[in-house]
């Protein structure tokens, strides 16, 4: 039996606002603690613009479903981040690149001005809090790392002197490479070519050599999905396909310990420790021998302790 800190702190919900974190909070329901950054804000025809090239429609404000909240300009840019820290976000999300699901950009486009980026990046600081940054090329990446962007979401085009670049600035990758596997099988399933978005394949085919190239430089890597509604259902697979280029104790490394220093948590998160929140998964095997353990837990799951409660008894009490 094993026992791995912290492990539900894997991941941060993408796009959860204060209610859902006050409700976990007062027990309104089970859940792992929630770290959310609102709303990820973009520029018009960013990844975070959901509006197809015939919509001309403003954006449809906060109210509505979508992850994105559009802002362009120094000033729109510090509003915005401004008033997410004013709901409660506890790191602010912005996007730097292209996007897969998004309908009118580039996955090699960058997108905010270095001068909209460092404004946000100086109002989460200004507030305490940091900087989570959507980018897959080096050109994307270099931008926001030099502007003080504490995390680079996905990162698959990862080269060499842009790992160096992360040493440097002591920033943090955290890769998601569930997501496009999840997504090629639903572009695949589509009736023909044509109805497919290529984009998927674009970055599904650099994922995993991104990853490799983090971790031979020495990235510190954290664990995320990037997986939404009922494609949640896949998050434990990341496990498995990171298993191909990086040893399965710094998977558990990433999904605990180093994801609390990414969250600025690490005194009560991802340690087995006096002060710690004791939250623990315990599990049949060792996942350091067989990291697929953890991704099968009807199998090998026995025991979940959440902030020193017991959520899942062992199956011998």
């Amino acid at each position: 039996m094993h026992a791995v800190p912290g492990l539900h702190h894997r991941a941060r919900l993408r796009g959860a606002d204060f209610g859902i974190a006050q409700a976990q909070h007062a027990g309104l329901f089970t859940g792992s603690q929630l770290r959310f950054g609102g709303k990820a804000l973009s520029q018009t025809g960013g990844h975070g613009d959901v509006r197809h090239r015939g919509d001309d429609s403003p954006d449809p404000g906060y109210c509505c479903p979508g992850f994105g909240r559009v802002c362009d300009g120094v000033s729109q840019c510090r509003a915005a981040a401004r008033d997410e820290l004013r709901k409660g976000a506890d790191h602010l999300k912005i996007v730097i690149s292209g996007g897969v699901t998004s309908p009118t950009d580039r996955i090699d486009s960058t997108q905010f001005s270095i001068e909209e980026i460092t404004a946000v990046v100086e109002e989460a600081t200004a507030a305490n809090r940091y900087v989570a940054a959507h980018a897959y090329t080096p050109r994307a990446i270099e931008r926001g790392l030099r502007c003080g962007v504490r995390s680079i979401e996905h990162g698959n085009f990862l080269d060499d002197a842009t790992a160096r670049l992360f040493n440097e600035t002591g920033s943090y990758l955290v890769p998601t490479l569930v997501t496009y596997s999840a997504l090629a099988d639903v572009e695949r399933a589509k009736s023909g070519p044509g109805n497919r978005n290529g984009k998927v394949f674009e970055v599904l085919d650099a994922a995993l050599q991104g990853l490799e190239t983090a971790y031979r430089n020495g990235v510190q890597i954290a664990f995320g999905s990037d997986l939404l509604g009922a494609m949640q259902r896949h998050q434990l697979t990341e496990f498995r396909l990171r298993a191909e280029v990086v040893k399965p104790l710094d998977i558990i490394r990433s999904a605990t310990s180093v994801a609390a220093r990414l969250l600025r948590a690490e005194d009560t998160l991802g340690r087995v420790a006096p002060g710690a929140r004791a939250d623990l998964l315990a599990v049949d095997g060792n996942p350091v021998e067989d990291i697929g353990i953890l991704t099968a837990p009807e199998q090998h799951h026995r025991l979940l302790m959440l902030c020193g409660a017991l959520v899942k008894r062992p199956s011998w009490t």
